[in-house]
């Protein structure tokens, strides 16, 4: 029997199960065989004209299906299909000298720079390879690095560049540091609680290396800043958390020419590889698309392993230092797989997409576009749906509650979330679960639907009006926002 990988992602929706054995001939018998046991996949994975979704890559053994025969490939008892969703992350390098030797850090930038005594001594144990050596370490010295984000991903990427001796460092981020970031985000403190994610993280490179120059970008990058902050740096490291950003790096790399070193974490599971359509694909070669707000939840939704970060991570700044160096061979043309769980890594051949609208034979797009617009209105921060939901303030619910109103509280979260906080007397219905067990409910009743923050209950408490509940409303900031401003005995998460 054939053997079916599912991401973390889709699990919700497979009673967690991680493998399923399947008897199919083809790719297609196969997901129609998981589809039937675990319906509510469908919209997941095929679209209304029962295409399969454009941010749903599919795998047999290491070759990408869509280059082979498609849906209709064959499989056989012990092939496995890896299911490759985005999560809210070409060809082989082709017959050219590795990029970075040439190209990416010019001989004129690094000649005439020296080491001083004390830099010598620092970077000693990279001196004595073979393959970094003094002209690989002035290499270092000489390049400009863009580190998009300063969180979970680029926390570690941020420390281990400037130890390894990159001598511009720039870093975008306008956040400022929360207490839900020391969990994850290294490079903070719980004494930088409240401050500028970029003033801290400039203290800590300084602090780990004085040589480093470090560029604040203290900014949301969006489609009129991107190409003006990124044209001077070498290479574009990604360590962003949400689509919009994720595209709008990838298509400012590929109309400036650079190198996007690009990482995702989702739970337990990371992806991370090099797109650079000079030499392979790009990443709208792997997903051309992304997914309907709300299809694949955020890290702030379905959490992340604090470690994993620092996994894809050091990943992300081992590449970025052999793209420099011109050493080894870069993940361009592979993606790499993490499941920490079980402490497997895979790798995945990614070919060029010939046809893909930015870097195809024959682009469609020139310049970069709206990508909020692109991806759809997205979050689980955000508490409305363009305000086309009914909504319940936390305030009034409370009142509400004092007064023993008749309602029903439907919280929609998963089950371990219930154990952290939540009110008495309600019902509580996982969101991937509603569709199937929605005659559990009244329609009759009036509704409040709850979750964390008000970003899946505002999607179950529209879902809901479109059925025909007329009396639903959305718990405006969910939980969090309950504990925050009625009851400060209930914890936030």
């Amino acid at each position: 029997m054939a053997t079916i990988i599912i991401p973390t992602a889709l699990r919700p929706y497979t009673s967690q199960q991680a493998r399923l054995s399947v008897e199919a001939a083809t790719v297609n018998d196969a997901l129609f065989a998981l589809i039937e046991r675990f319906p509510a996949l469908k919209q997941h994975l095929f679209n209304e004209e029962e295409r399969l979704r454009s941010f749903v890559n599919l795998y047999v053994g290491d070759e990408d299906i869509r280059h082979l025969q498609g849906l209709e490939t064959g499989l056989k008892p012990d092939s496995e299909l890896t299911i490759v969703p985005s999560v809210a992350g070409g060809s082989a390098l082709l017959e050219t000298d590795q990029p970075g030797k040439e190209d990416l850090i010019v001989q004129e930038r690094y000649e005439n720079l020296q080491l001083s005594n004390e830099e010598v001594l620092r970077y000693s144990r990279h001196l004595i390879m073979p393959e970094v050596t003094l002209e690989g370490q002035l290499r270092l010295k000489a390049s400009k690095v863009l580190l998009i984000g300063t969180g979970g991903l680029g926390s570690p990427i941020a420390l281990y560049l400037a130890a390894a001796g990159v001598g511009t460092l720039g870093l975008v981020d306008a956040d400022i540091v929360d207490e839900t970031n020391l969990q994850r985000q290294i490079i903070h403190f719980t004494s930088d609680v409240g401050k500028p994610k970029l003033d801290s993280a400039r203290a800590k490179v300084t602090e780990i290396n004085p040589h480093v120059q470090v560029n604040l970008h203290e900014t949301r990058l969006t489609s009129e800043n991107a190409l003006d902050i990124m044209r001077d740096y070498d290479i574009i490291v990604d360590g962003t958390d949400n689509f919009p950003t994720r595209y709008l790096v990838n298509d400012a790399c590929v109309l400036l020419g650079k190198p996007n070193v690009y990482g995702s974490i989702f739970r337990f599971e990371g992806q991370a590889s090099v797109f650079y359509a000079k030499e392979g694909p790009c990443y709208r070669c792997l997903y051309p698309e992304p997914p309907p707000p709300g299809l694949v939840p955020s890290c702030a939704e379905g959490g992340v392993l604090g470690i994993l970060p620092g996994l894809i991570g050091l990943v992300q700044a081992t590449e970025t230092v052999k793209l420099i160096l011109g050493a080894g061979e870069p993940l361009i043309g592979r993606l790499l797989l993490l499941d920490a769980l079980s402490m497997r890594w895979r790798e995945l051949k990614l070919k060029k997409n010939t046809e893909c609208p930015l870097c195809g034979e024959h682009p469609t797009q020139t310049e970069l576009i709206d990508y909020i617009e692109f991806c759809g209105l997205r979050g689980e921060e955000k508490t409305t749906l363009e305000n086309t939901v009914p909504e319940i303030s936390v305030q009034e619910l409370k009142q509400r509650l004092d007064n023993n109103d008749l309602m029903t509280l439907l919280d929609v979260r998963e089950e371990h979330e219930i154990q952290i906080s939540s009110l008495p007397g309600i019902v509580h219905i996982p969101m991937g679960e509603i569709p199937d067990r929605v005659s559990e409910l009244n329609s009759a009743d009036e509704i409040i639907v709850i979750c964390r923050s008000g970003g899946r209950s505002g999607k179950i408490t529209e879902f809901l009006q479109s059925i025909g509940f007329r009396k639903v409303k959305n718990l405006v900031g969910g939980m969090n926002a309950y504990a925050k401003e009625v009851d400060p005995s209930l914890p936030t998460y």
